[in-house]
Order: structure tokens, then sequence, then C-alpha cells
């Protein structure tokens, strides 16, 4: 069977890299730690892995409902734990009566100090409170360099995973019609806003497919895939229920709320 025949082309070189995670466990007979993932790219993982065999995988970020997990890739003989993920839970200090700090303006923080995005998982936040996962690795780094988010000012304090905040995601299904699954057409029938304003964002690298930025209008969206658009949220293509009597498709799609 070939592998690669349930994944897109851009798929393949994440594939690759699995496979040889796999190899150098089965080769090393020890386990190997991955940064962290994407949902989708854990997916990859846990196919390319499966779930009985010689090499197993479990992923952690946290909490359970962490959205970015690293991965554990391991011999049938090892047992893991919670420390073998090495992961760092902080909690963002800054004067919440004067400034407000978001996500994105978190994340730009982070990558100003030049790591890779890899290297962090969730920022929660909720209302004030804004928490931070990082890998271990980084840590002590991230404590002493980071000490601002846009104008703020701002310090860590340490926490344990069991302080970190619940992310509860909600979302509004409703069923639609679209003349094709191209993604400025599934785009412009999930926001409403124009197809030419569709590609436009696009265009621009304001969209993003299952944590990818995707920047051609003519991408095929399947079941399954999660759609964001900056400044407008995200979306989940959950079902394709075929076509109409007048050849468009029904789709059924989740929107965050």
């Amino acid at each position: 069977m070939n592998l690669y025949q349930h994944f897109r082309k851009e798929e393949h070189a994440f594939i690759d890299q699995v496979l040889e995670w796999r190899e150098n466990v089965e080769e090393q007979y020890s386990p190997k730690l991955i940064d962290f993932l994407d949902p989708r790219e854990q997916e990859i993982v846990k196919l390319v892995i499966g779930s009985s065999g010689d090499t197993l995988v479990e992923f952690s970020g946290g909490k359970e409902s962490c959205e970015r997990k690293r991965a554990l890739i391991y011999p049938s003989y090892f047992q893991p734990n919670e420390e073998d993920f090495m992961l760092s839970y902080f909690e963002i200090q800054y004067p919440t009566k004067f400034v407000t700090i978001d996500h994105r303006k978190v994340l730009g923080s982070l990558m100003s100090l030049g790591l890779k995005r890899s290297k962090f998982g969730d920022i929660v936040t909720n209302e004030e409170r804004v928490q931070l996962v990082v890998a271990t690795e980084i840590s002590d780094y991230i404590q002493m360099n980071f000490n601002s988010v846009g104008r703020a000012t701002v310090s860590l304090k340490e926490i344990h995973s069991k302080d970190l905040l619940e992310i509860k995601d909600q979302w509004a299904e409703q069923a639609v019609t679209v003349s094709s699954l191209r993604l400025d057409v599934v785009l412009a029938s999930i926001y409403q806003i124009s197809r030419q304003k569709a590609q436009a964002f696009i265009e621009n690298g304001l969209v993003k497919v299952n944590w990818k930025k995707i920047e051609h209008s003519s991408f095929e969206c399947k079941e399954e895939d999660v759609l964001s658009l900056r400044g407008y949220g995200r979306s989940k293509l959950h079902t394709i229920d075929g076509k109409t009597k007048k050849d468009k498709w029904k789709i059924n799609i989740g929107k965050q709320i």
C-alpha cells in the first residue's frame, strides 16, 4: 500500500520526517522526543506510527484540551510518563489595569526572541490571564529574555500543569452549498464575503488550512480541514455531503464562537 496516497502532496515531506524519526527509534531502541506539533501533524504522526507494533507514540501539551503537543515516539518496552515530555508552564504577569495583551501579541514577542515556533505550545488566554506552555530546554532562556509584549513590561511566573486554564472550543454548525470546494469559494461562503475578497486574503497570506499558510485560491478543501482567516476566526469543514440537483456541493461547517 502506498502510504502517501492518503495525504496531500504538501504533507509528503513531513511524512518522510516522521518515517525518519521512527527509523531512529527502531535502530537506537530508545525514545525520541519531538517538538510541538499542530493537530494535523499529530494526526499524521499517529497514522504513520500506528497504535500497535514495536514503535508507539504519545502526545502531551500540558492538558488534554491543549491544541499543540509534543510527541514522544518510543519502543514498546518503554513506559512514558509526563516528565519525559519536558514541558514548562508560565503565567504572564503584567499591569492589567493599564494595558491589554492577546495571543497574537504574545506570539509575536516570543518569535522575536529568535526561537522556532515549534518550541512553544499553546498560548492560553482567559480575560486578563495569559499562560504559556514551552519546551523545558528553552525555559531558562525565555525567563531571562521575555520581558515585554508590545509596549507592556511583563514577567513570567512558573506554574504547574494543573494550574493551566482549560481551553473550551465552541462551534456553531450550519449546512451550506458551494459551487466548488476551492478555498476561495468555501471561505466566501463561510464568512459571508465576496469571492474576490477571499482571493485577496489568500494571496496576502492571511489564510491557513490545517495550521499551514495557503496562498493559492484553487487549493481544494477536504473533510476535516480546519480553516482560519485572520480577523475572522476559525472554521472547520466537518463533512462533504455530496451534490445537489443543481450540481452544487453540500457541506457541513462549524464556525468557532
